[in-house]
């Protein structure tokens, strides 16, 4: 049996939630649609949403050494402006830790992984 959900949403824990909100706000240009001091939530229109949680105690994971339970894939159109602009807002890139082309592993001001892909 499915559950009968009505929207899928993924939540990063953070101890800022505005902060990292703001980031991928500008990121990837969506609203804060949900603001609350420990919960604040982003959304690119009804369907298409992220949240953020406070975690004070939130320490991020070392890749590849301790593995990453999850990480976020975002598809754009052109890899160097996407770097651009991740860098820009305070992400860093992570080199080598593969030798695609196809993508780029950054961390977010918090320390969460993420990869920009091609298209």
């Amino acid at each position: 049996m499915a559950l009968a959900t009505t929207r899928f949403l993924p939540v990063l824990d953070c101890p800022d939630p505005r902060a990292l909100a703001g980031f991928y706000g500008e990121l990837l240009g969506w609203r804060i649609s949900d603001d609350r001091d420990e919960w604040v939530e982003l959304a690119r229109d009804d369907a298409t949403a992220m949240a953020f949680q406070r975690a004070p105690d939130f320490v991020p994971r070392m890749w590849p050494g301790e593995g990453v339970f999850a990480h976020l894939d975002f598809h754009v159109p052109d890899l160097d402006d996407a770097e651009r602009v991740a860098l820009d807002l305070g992400a860093t890139r992570i080199d080598g830790l593969s030798p695609a082309t196809s993508f780029r592993v950054f961390r977010d001001p918090a320390g969460h992984h993420f990869c920009l892909c091609n298209g």
